[in-house]
């Protein structure tokens, strides 16, 4: 008897393929597969070296930030700018502070110990002069004082000394030169002679001296000083500040016509001491 060979229903997973790369199915049959997958190209360079471009929702989003951060910009720059203001005027007040603790700083101190009326005519209107005249001389003595016993010492500029009535008319002046006062030094000025003619006087300031004039206890007069000064502290020194002296309580006696001149009284006479402060064209 002959053996039977009866095809199993799995594929010979040992079949050949044939010539067309199909496998030759038991039965004698080629069965058919798929073709294998063909490759992707390659990217070009172009592709390779794209830069990332975002949708153009992320780039009005980008653009709004970067808008509210320069708008609030000068808001920053604004606030830093008066943070440092405030911080160099707080240093400036500490500073200032410290030193008056330490060394008390007082402000100079001025004297005027003699004062002689030499003249003081105010002539009278006539057809030769159609306004009045007054012609008037004194000599007197100031006295500067740096009341200061440390490291203050005070530079005072050309000073215009000034001599007025009661009605703020000028009556004389006079210029003292600069001079430097040291701590606890005094400088004097002797015969300083504040004189002055007059011409074409206004009607009001001619009542105001006629009516000096005729006081029994003497011409009410002021001395006027008028200078700028700086301050030098050990290696600092300030800048020049505007400063006005005047003092008041004098009482000029007017001399009679070939007589000597006449000593003034000085003993109710006080000096204040002013700053003099100029913004443009305005002094306070």
């Amino acid at each position: 008897m002959t053996d039977r060979v009866y095809p199993s229903s799995k594929p010979n997973a040992n079949a050949k393929a044939n010539g067309n790369g199909n496998v030759a199915a038991p039965n004698g049959t080629s069965a058919a597969h798929p073709p294998p997958p063909v490759p992707a190209p390659a990217p070009s360079k172009a592709q390779l070296y794209r830069p990332y471009n975002p949708p153009a929702s992320q780039h009005r989003r980008h653009g709004r930030r970067r808008t509210d951060g320069c708008r609030c910009s000068p808001c920053r720059c604004c606030f830093w700018t008066i943070l440092l203001i405030l911080l160099i005027l707080l240093i400036a007040a500490t500073v200032s502070a410290v030193l008056y603790l330490l060394y008390h700083p007082h402000k100079p101190s001025f004297t005027v110990s003699y004062l002689q009326t030499g003249r003081l005519n105010l002539s009278s209107s006539s057809a030769a002069a159609s306004s009045p005249s007054l012609s008037a001389s004194f000599n007197l003595t100031l006295l500067a004082k740096n009341p200061n016993s440390h490291i203050f010492t005070y530079f005072f500029d050309p000073t215009v000394v000034s001599l007025l009535s009661s009605s703020s008319v000028l009556l004389g002046n006079s210029t003292l030169p600069a001079f430097v006062s040291f701590p606890k030094n005094q400088t004097s000025f002797r015969n300083v002679v504040a004189s002055g003619d007059f011409q074409d006087l206004d009607a009001d300031s001619v009542t105001a001296l006629r009516s000096d004039l005729r006081k029994k206890n003497g011409v009410p007069l002021t001395v006027q000083l008028d200078t700028k000064i700086s301050v030098k502290a050990g290696g600092l020194k300030s800048k020049r500040v505007g400063i006005r002296v005047t003092c008041d309580g004098f009482r000029g006696v007017v001399p009679p016509k070939g007589k000597a001149a006449a000593v003034a009284s000085v003993g109710e006479s006080k000096c204040t001491v002013d700053l003099r402060i100029k913004i443009w064209k305005f002094t306070f």
